[in-house]
C-alpha cells in the first residue's frame, strides 16, 4: 500500500488494480482494513482504529482512494462527495482508438445490471437509468495506444468504461466492456489520477496525484505527459 497523502483527519492512498476497497463477497482484505492496520501500527493506537469509507473505485482500477480518520471529516467528505462540484476527480485512461472528436463531453443514460455486473450506456432516457457526464480530450498517442484524460463530472458504475465503451474506445485490458485481450493481472488500463477538493476540516485547497502503475505502457504515457 502507498499512502500518498495523510494528515489527522484523511488518508489518501494509491490503490493497485487488484485490490478492493471495501469488502466482498472473495473474502479477500480491503484497503480500508489495510488503511486502519496502518495507522493502528504507526501512531500505536490502542483498541480500534475508525477509518471511514468515502468513494470506491472498481477492483480493476488503481489511483487515488481517499479515507476519512475522523467522523467529522467523514461526515463532511460524505455531503461535499454529493455535491459533486466540491470534488474534482481526473482520471487517465488507455484507450485503443482516438475518440472524435479528440476532446469533449459524453452525456447518456447508464442502466446497471447487477447480476452481470455490469452498466450499459443510452443516448436516451430508459427505464431505471442514471444520468452520466464526463468531459474528456486526447493527451498523447504511441503507436498502438492513446491517453485520455477524463473529467468525471457524475460517479455512476462503471461509468467511465461504459460510456468510452459507448463511443468506440475500449480501455486496454478490459475485457467485459469490449478490450480483445486482457491484461496480465486482470487489472485495466483506468487509473484515477487526481483529486482536488477543499479540506473538510483546514478548508484549503488541496490536490491528490497518484503516480501511475509500474507498467511499461502507463510510464511511457506518464513521461510522455510530463515532458511535453
Amino acid at each position: 500500500m502507498q499512502v500518498i497523502y495523510e494528515d489527522n483527519h484523511i488518508i489518501a492512498v494509491n490503490k493497485n488494480c487488484s485490490e478492493i476497497v471495501q469488502g466482498d463477497q472473495t473474502g479477500d482484505t480491503p484497503l480500508s482494513e489495510i488503511v486502519k492496520a496502518y495507522i493502528k501500527e504507526k501512531y500505536q493506537k490502542p483498541g480500534n482504529v475508525f477509518v471511514g469509507i468515502i468513494h470506491r473505485i472498481d477492483r480493476p482500477t488503481s489511483g487515488v482512494v481517499l479515507f476519512a480518520r475522523t467522523s467529522k471529516a467523514l461526515a463532511r467528505l460524505d455531503e461535499m462527495f454529493a455535491q459533486k462540484e466540491k470534488i474534482h476527480k481526473t482520471y487517465w485512461a488507455v484507450v485503443d482508438r482516438i475518440p472524435i472528436p479528440e476532446s469533449g463531453s459524453l452525456h447518456h443514460w447508464l442502466v446497471r445490471n447487477v447480476q452481470k455486473n455490469k452498466s450499459q450506456a443510452y443516448n436516451t432516457e430508459m427505464p431505471n437509468s442514471q444520468e452520466a457526464f464526463l468531459n474528456y480530450k486526447l493527451l498523447c498517442s504511441s503507436d498502438k495506444y492513446h491517453l485520455l484524460e477524463i473529467d468525471l463530472i457524475t460517479g455512476r458504475h462503471h461509468q467511465i468504461r461504459a460510456q468510452l465503451a459507448t463511443i468506440g474506445c475500449h480501455i486496454k485490458g478490459d475485457l467485459k466492456y469490449g478490450s480483445p485481450r486482457s491484461n496480465p493481472g486482470g487489472g485495466i488500463h483506468l487509473h484515477a489520477r487526481k483529486i482536488e477538493l477543499i479540506h473538510p476540516v483546514s478548508k484549503e485547497l488541496i490536490s491528490i496525484t497518484a503516480s501511475v502503475p509500474d507498467e511499461s505502457l502507463w510510464k511511457f504515457f506518464e513521461e510522455k505527459v510530463t515532458h511535453k
